[in-house]
């Protein structure tokens, strides 16, 4: 039997599931997932990525809960899990990406649905034309302590894609913490700072600018770069128009 009340735990999934057709049977999200607008604010909140209110989730009684490995945390995924059908998505690569929109699809009754996405989430993000290799970029996520996107993250798969060498792959673990005086001794050409986890705003460009006055340096939209459902159908204009830019 398909699925009938949905909480969706992850802002990209919702997005997504909204996509497919399936907003009627969504019941529960997070206060992270906001869009597509204004459908969206129809929905119950059921509390942060990470620290859920169970009780509100009790009352809604899903029969369905789609969460996400580092979204969620894994305390939160077995609590669910103890009492609900939890599916629990992980993606690091576009690959998995496109995978988790079929998956979406096939376990919601929507699979004609989640196979046509993925194709053309894959067809628009394949017309990208990425830069000569050799341009090194940050993607910069937080600030106190500064943070970057690196190995093992969807970020770095995008990047990777815009044919960006990310210095962040020097440097440990998925989200490596540094100083400035790391970042200038990496000597990046590109440095992005994204409007989220971190809202970074111009006067923080201005302090990597002074920091780095060869660098170009460049606010961009998180949510192109970070959100791997249907959402990836707007990424490929975004990124290609800000590729033309650097």
């Amino acid at each position: 039997m398909q699925p009938q009340r949905i909480i969706s735990l992850c802002p990209s999934q919702t997005a997504t599931l909204f996509h497919l057709g399936l907003g009627a049977r969504i019941v529960g999200r997070t206060n992270f997932c906001l869009h597509p607008q204004p459908e969206i604010d129809g929905i119950t909140r059921v509390g942060g990525t990470k620290k859920l209110r169970f009780e509100a989730v009790a009352a809604l009684e899903p029969d369905l809960i789609i969460a996400e490995k580092e979204e969620n945390t894994p305390e939160m995924v077995a609590a669910l899990a103890a009492n609900y059908p939890v599916y629990v998505t992980e993606v690091q690569h576009l690959s998995a990406a496109l995978r988790m929109i079929r998956d979406l699809g096939e376990i919601t009754g929507k699979l004609a649905e989640g196979q046509a996405l993925a194709k053309a989430v894959a067809a628009s993000l394949a017309g990208l034309k990425p830069l000569q290799p050799g341009r090194k970029c940050a993607y910069l996520i937080w600030r106190k302590p500064w943070m970057a996107a690196g190995q093992d993250t969807f970020i770095e798969a995008m990047l990777q894609l815009c044919g960006l060498q990310n210095i962040a792959l020097q440097w440990e673990g998925r989200y490596p913490e540094f100083d400035l005086t790391a970042l200038v001794q990496a000597k990046p050409d590109v440095i992005l700072l994204s409007s989220e986890p971190f809202p970074f705003a111009t006067s923080h460009c201005e302090e990597i600018q002074a920091a780095l006055p060869q660098a170009k340096v460049k606010l961009v939209d998180g949510e192109m770069f970070s959100w791997y459902g249907s959402h990836l159908l707007q990424s490929a204009k975004y990124l290609q128009d800000l590729l033309s830019n650097l």
